[in-house]
């Protein structure tokens, strides 16, 4: 099966690059600045000269902060983009994967999410991806949306390369202590979407719409980022090992973010048989990795 993979620079789409192949698939990157996902003459002539069976969406605008102020730019990446993904798609009459965001939740529930739970979004970022998944919806009776959270990798700009970065560099770390969630890796949520791709090449009936995939426990910034310095200070000499709680009101920033947006993963299980893999086992993989 060939697979159109849009945003495949970054670090999902690299991960979903890496993994293909040993999973039975051939991929066919698309990025900026050759492709553009918000321009429909650019993905039709992705898709045909492809000739996927399949796309996967991993295109975004995932700066949270600077969609505050560039709300055109991101609105563009995370619901345009997703619309035209979709028209061509429903033209070409070929299934599109479609990733998107916790951040669609607006945080006030004290228990894991559901694909279910009414969106409400707090930020422009948030926003953004909620009118994305809406078109996607409306458009294409032939979509799997995977909503995912806190996600890093091996390489790339995240949370785990840059708490080791700090933790090398200063003599001290704070992080917010009050805003909870679940890690993901990105291999492990590629993965996840080459299981799903595989029941679609496979499988004449699939369960179409949206899922939830995250790394499995739910955790505090600071305890995520106290866990970093920790399995990293077992393989190299750190200049602190100590992580400061703070609150979001002494770390303020331009877009709100949720305070809880743990996802519950239990339908993806159910239908795709996909089993998430717990937090810090997956955080000490990566980081063997990076220091390998």
């Amino acid at each position: 099966m060939n697979l159109l993979i849009t945003g495949a620079k970054g670090q999902l789409g690299g991960e979903l690059m890496r993994q293909s192949p040993d999973r039975g698939f051939s991929p066919f990157p698309v990025d900026l600045p050759e492709v553009d996902i918000t321009s429909p003459d650019h993905i039709r002539t992705a898709v045909k000269t492809s000739r996927a069976s399949l796309v996967i969406n991993c295109a975004a605008f995932t700066q949270v902060d600077m969609a505050e102020s560039h709300i055109m730019d991101a609105f563009n990446v995370n619901s345009v983009g997703p619309a035209v993904l979709a028209h061509v798609c429903c033209e070409e009459q070929i299934p599109l994967i479609h990733i998107s965001t916790d951040f669609v939740f607006d945080g006030n529930q004290k228990k894991p999410y559901r694909e279910s739970d009414p969106v409400a979004p707090l930020s422009v970022y948030g926003r953004s991806k909620a009118v994305g998944e809406a078109v996607v919806e409306k458009t294409l009776s032939r979509h799997v949306i995977i909503r995912t959270s806190w996600l890093y990798a091996l390489h790339g700009a995240n949370f785990v390369r840059t708490i080791l970065r700090l933790g090398a560099e200063r003599d001290s770390v704070r992080v917010v202590a009050d805003q909870w969630g679940c890690p993901t890796c990105a291999a492990d949520l590629a993965d996840a979407i080459l299981t799903v791709a595989a029941h679609i090449r496979d499988k004449s009936e699939i369960a179409w719409g949206r899922y939830h995939y995250c790394g499995e426990g739910v955790l505090s910034w600071h305890e995520f980022a106290q866990a970093i310095l920790d399995i990293a200070g077992k393989k190299i000499p750190l200049k602190t090992s100590h992580v400061e709680p703070i609150t979001t009101e002494q770390y303020p920033t331009p877009a709100k973010r949720p305070v809880y947006s743990a996802l519950d993963c239990a339908k993806i299980r159910a239908e795709f048989g996909v089993n998430p893999k717990p937090w810090r086992e997956s955080l000490e993989k990566t980081i063997v990795q990076i220091f390998e």
